[in-house]
C-alpha cells in the first residue's frame, strides 16, 4: 500500500453523533430558558471542542461567562446522559475499519470532543478494531486545528508525516493535516460539505469509507 496509516476524526467521520449532540444542547438551551436549534444547525456548532460548542449554540448577547458556565454544565450532564441513544458507526465504517485491520493500516482517532468521552465513544462503539492511540481533547494534546497531536501520534508511530493520511470532516480537521505536513481526506458523509473540505485543504473528497481503502492502495494525491 502506498499509505499504510491512518489518524481519524471521530464525529461526523466514523461515527454519526449529531442527533444525541443537537438533543443534549437543546435540552441544555431549554433548561436554562434559552431558545433551541433545528438539528441541522448542530452541524456547524460542533467540531471545535466544547467550549466553542456552546458558544455557537448561544445568543451573541447571552455569551456572558455566567451563561456559559451554566449551559456547559448543563450540557454535559445532558451529553452524558444520553450520548448513545442514537450514535452508531456511519454504513460502510465497519467494512472499511475490518479492511484497514486485515492489511496491517495502523489507525489512531484523534478527536476534539473530550477525551473521557472520547474513550467512551470507541471502547463501546468501535471495540471490533485497534485505534493506537485513541486522543480526545486533553491538556497535553492541543485542541485541533493545532497539529501537534497529530504530529505527537506520527512521532508515536515512527513515521513521516507525509506518509500518514488524515480523514474527517470539517474545515478544522484538513487544516489540522495540513499544518501536520499529512495527507488531507475530507468525508461526504459528515457534518460539513466539499466545498468547506476543499476550501481547507482537502486532497481528496470521499462519498463512501470504502472509497479510502482505494486511495491508500493507489495514493493518495497531494
Amino acid at each position: 500500500m502506498k499509505h499504510n496509516a491512518v489518524i481519524f476524526d471521530l464525529d461526523g467521520t466514523l461515527l454519526d453523533t449529531l442527533e444525541d449532540l443537537a438533543d443534549s444542547g437543546n435540552d441544555a438551551l431549554a433548561s436554562c430558558g434559552l431558545p433551541t436549534h433545528d438539528v441541522n444547525a448542530y452541524r456547524y456548532f460542533v467540531g471545535d471542542g466544547v467550549g466553542k460548542l456552546v458558544e455557537r449554540m448561544l445568543p451573541e448577547d447571552r455569551r456572558d461567562e455566567q451563561t456559559v458556565a451554566q449551559v456547559t454544565e448543563a450540557y454535559r450532564d445532558e451529553y452524558s446522559r444520553r450520548w448513545n441513544a442514537k450514535t452508531w458507526p456511519y454504513p460502510g465504517i465497519a467494512d472499511l475499519l475490518n479492511a484497514l485491520t486485515d492489511r496491517e493500516v495502523r489507525m489512531a482517532v484523534f478527536s476534539n470532543k473530550p477525551d473521557a468521552m472520547t474513550q467512551k465513544c470507541v471502547t463501546e462503539l468501535l471495540s471490533p478494531w485497534r485505534f493506537d492511540p485513541c486522543v480526545g481533547q486533553r491538556n497535553d494534546y492541543p485542541r485541533k486545528p493545532d497539529p501537534a497531536g497529530a504530529i505527537t501520534i506520527a512521532a508515536r508511530w515512527n513515521l513521516p508525516l507525509s506518509s500518514i493520511v488524515y480523514v474527517g470532516d470539517t474545515a478544522t480537521d484538513m487544516e489540522t493535516a495540513v499544518a501536520a505536513g499529512m495527507v488531507a481526506v475530507g468525508v461526504l458523509w459528515g457534518f460539513r460539505d466539499e466545498r468547506e473540505l476543499r476550501e481547507s485543504g482537502a486532497a481528496v473528497v470521499i462519498k463512501h469509507p470504502m472509497e479510502l481503502l482505494s486511495l491508500l492502495e493507489d495514493g493518495v494525491p497531494r
